[in-house]
């Protein structure tokens, strides 16, 4: 029999022209999928379509490739012709990497020869619609029926799928009848939303080791997406490209019996900056995936990279965990593996994976860098060498040691060690030689035994190296999960652009209010549950995602609106006299914290005969549809339960108004005002600062956005200064970062610039802006 092109041959197995046209791109499927597809010829002569998808099905997932003359014999008989049985042959050849494969047990746990009959499939079916039938009886063609397929093919593993649809619907044919009009009709929108807005309301609580936080999402929904494919503990050889060795279920085996089946995760920051809103995501994720699972997390400094640690980025780090509401399980640091780190690299370069190179770091940078001249050194050769290293015989960038591998992007023999004198803050002048990120991070997840090691979708071209070390050095090797990284619009975020910042006077420091570091972010007043909420919504997604700052905004105002109590403030005042104010001193007024709950509490503030009120909120000569105070306009001040009404304008030498004369009565006894405005009286001076976009465009770092640079981008209005503010004595007492609400301002929260009797606010947020308020 001739044999057909690749093309026939893949469009004779079922697959459109277009998807083995895209198959064909793929040379390692291409060719794994040829030799099954001609192995099974041989067995059947035509391939039906049935079998078809099951060896593109094979092909694409078996990372073993001495197995597939195994499996596809088993496919070409037809003992395996399911779905299900095929995922279950290929998870049962993953946990067995050893030869040979048990025979019986193999075809035991895959249900070869198990045949389900159609009256167990009816029976199967009826249950799963007797457990629901209330709720289908209600809800009738609405009814989610994926539910009761899954419930009985849970019940009949090795049940035909579509002999277990056909009996739903015709089960459920029976029970409803036809479907009529209300059937057809799209389920409203609306009650979804509410449905889903009252699951979510009902896992505000989220615990962490003994602390409840209030979260809008639950975790579950947090972690959806990529963390809902996540292997077990103990199942890492389950994950699409993990790589197994005759030692890999020893090695899992060991891990278990240390682990008791307990989900590790590890938040692993360089301590050489401050964190971002990046990195709030992956503390969310990592915290989260364990907390969620009844596991645990480590608090993991990489401190590979003394030039660049100081000692304020460990504290700011772990402050910034402790922050968004995290206690680490345990806080480690590389540099407590340092020994046996050292005795790993001098057993791989015993097993001929590692050798000490004398190309310098110009010779090593790109993927296209000239092979090492000494990558086939002697063993004994290497050892020597990489012990001066360790003696310091060599100056920096003499020597390195190189890993014998080629990584998923192409860079040939990544470094493993290298040559640094900089004193260590932990180990001070023990060392002069650090391990690199490729060489440290996975041998410390194994160490530590980590189950899921989390990483932003950069660090995939680490992963063949993740793996290929662990195995060459025969120790548990954990699982790299790979997502997208979470970004701002109007941002950066780079350590060394906000240091050019800091340089050019653009910021005050790492925690200046304009930028969105978690130091920053604090300052400015933003709660810890709102970032834990914003990501929450974000989710967790293979691709990147870049956000726009006004929905972390929006999460922030929805915790403040609970949290921060209300008061009265005035930023650009005008003086007013009451001229038959109704006491001889001034009234103590009751003001509730909270407005829509008065429960929380109340404050007081004096009313007196001389109020201060915004200037805005005045007008000589009003526009039509001003509603606040004006000529034959009164207005009410707030929770006074007093209207004011304008008698007499005093201006000074230049026409400027300097303040009025108005005259009160009580609101009940007369027309009820178009407006009321804020006010304070008695009031305390103080510093408020607003904060806008530090930049002017979306993608500041963008060079066909911004071609002059980020540092040209620049807004200055980005910080407004206003020194002669004037807030309501009820504040008086303020801490750091107490937050209030100035109603009709906005957000605001205390600076730790703030002095006795000189308080400092930040505007974390403008109030939600409503289009048809004037």
């Amino acid at each position: 029999m001739a044999t057909p092109d690749s093309l026939s041959l893949f469009t004779g197995l079922g697959l459109s022209e277009h998807k083995a046209r895209e198959t064909l791109k793929n040379s390692a499927l291409s060719a794994q999928l040829r030799e099954a597809a001609t192995q099974a010829q041989q067995t059947l002569g035509s391939i039906d379509k049935a079998t078809g998808t099951l060896l593109y099905g094979l092909a694409s997932r078996l990372r073993d490739t001495r197995r597939l003359s195994f499996l596809v014999s088993y496919v070409a008989s037809k003992k395996i012709h399911t779905e299900p049985q095929l995922s279950a042959a290929l998870d049962y050849v993953r946990s067995h990497p050893l030869d040979p494969i048990d025979v019986v047990d193999f075809e035991q746990q895959c249900g070869v020869g198990v045949v389900v009959t159609p009256e167990q499939i009816e029976e199967a079916v009826e249950i799963a619609i007797n457990r629901h039938l209330p709720q289908l009886s209600a809800e009738r063609y609405h009814f989610n029926m994926g539910l009761l397929m899954g419930e009985a093919r849970a019940a009949l593993r090795w049940a035909d799928g579509k002999m277990i649809k056909h009996e739903v619907d015709m089960q459920v044919l029976h029970l409803l009848g036809p479907k009529i009009e209300a059937d057809l009709e799209k389920k409203p929108k609306a009650a979804k939303a509410r449905l889903e807005e009252s699951d979510r309301r009902t896992a505000r609580d989220v615990v962490e080791n003994g602390e409840v936080t209030e979260q809008t999402l639950s975790l579950m929904e947090q972690l959806r997406g990529e963390a809902l494919k996540f292997h077990k503990p103990g199942e890492n050889y389950k994950t699409p490209g993990y790589v197994t060795t005759p030692h890999t279920m020893a090695l899992l085996q060991q891990h278990l019996q240390i682990t008791g089946g307990q989900v590790r995760t590890r938040f692993p920051p360089e301590p050489n900056g401050i964190l971002h809103i990046g990195h709030a995501k992956a503390i969310n994720f990592n915290f989260g995936y364990a907390k969620a699972n009844s596991g645990i997390c480590f608090l993991r400094f990489d401190d590979t990279n003394p030039e660049k640690e100081e000692a304020k980025f460990f504290t700011a780090i772990y402050d910034m965990v402790a922050w968004l509401g995290y206690t680490p399980y345990k806080v480690t640091y590389a540099s407590d593996y340092f020994d046996q780190l050292y005795a790993w690299a001098v057993e791989l370069i015993r097993r001929g994976q590692a050798y000490v190179c004398h190309q310098r770091g110009d010779e090593l940078k790109g993927h296209n860098a000239l092979p090492s001249p000494w990558r086939d050194r002697p063993v004994e050769e290497s050892l020597l060498l990489f012990e001066a290293m360790r003696k310091g015989k060599f100056s920096e960038g003499e020597a390195t040691l190189r890993m014998k591998l080629v990584m998923e992007d192409g860079k040939m023999d990544p470094v493993a060690y290298r040559v640094k004198y900089t004193p260590h803050h932990r180990t001070g002048d023990r060392w002069c030689i650090y391990p690199t990120y490729d060489y440290t991070h996975c041998l410390c997840d194994s160490i530590e035994h980590i189950t899921h090691s989390l990483c932003t979708k950069e660090f995939q071209a680490r992963r063949s190296s993740y793996f290929w070390l662990c195995n060459a050095l025969d120790v548990y090797c954990p699982v790299q999960w790979e997502y997208g990284r979470l970004n701002l619009h109007y941002a950066v975020v780079s350590k060394r652009k906000i240091l050019q910042l800091v340089a050019a006077g653009a910021v005050r420091d790492w925690d200046d209010p304009r930028l969105f570091t978690l130091t920053a972010l604090r300052r400015r007043g933003f709660p810890p549950e709102a970032i834990n909420n914003f990501c929450a919504r974000v989710g967790v997604t293979v691709a990147q995602t870049t956000m726009e700052p006004h929905l972390l905004e929006a999460c922030v105002r929805e915790v403040l609106n609970d949290t921060a109590p209300r008061a009265m403030a005035v930023l650009e005042s005008l003086r007013v006299v009451i001229t038959n104010f109704p006491a001889a001193e001034s009234l103590d007024i009751r003001v509730p914290n909270f407005p829509a709950d008065e429960a929380k509490g109340f404050h007081q503030v004096p009313f007196a005969s001389v109020v201060f009120i915004e200037r805005t909120d005045f007008k000589e000569e009003p526009e039509p549809g001003y509603k606040r105070l004006a000529w034959g306009q009164p207005v009410g001040l707030r929770h006074t339960g007093y209207v004011i009404e304008l008698q007499r304008v005093v201006k000074g030498p230049s026409g400027c108004v300097e303040s009025l004369e108005v005259t009160c009565r009580r609101a009940d006894a007369g027309e009820k005002p178009k407006a009321f405005i804020h006010w304070v009286s008695r009031p305390l001076k103080c510093e408020i600062r607003l904060y806008e976009r530090l930049f002017l465009h979306k993608n500041p770092e963008d060079p066909a956005e911004v071609p002059g640079g980020f540092l040209s981008d620049l807004n200055p209005a980005s910080l407004q200064v206003v020194e002669g503010a004037l807030v309501d004595c009820s504040v008086a007492l303020a801490k750091p970062f107490d937050k209030f609400q100035f109603e009709r301002l906005g957000y605001f929260s205390v600076d730790p610039d703030s002095r006795q009797g000189q308080l400092v606010f930040n505007r974390t947020v403008t109030l939600k802006e409503d289009p048809g308020k004037v």
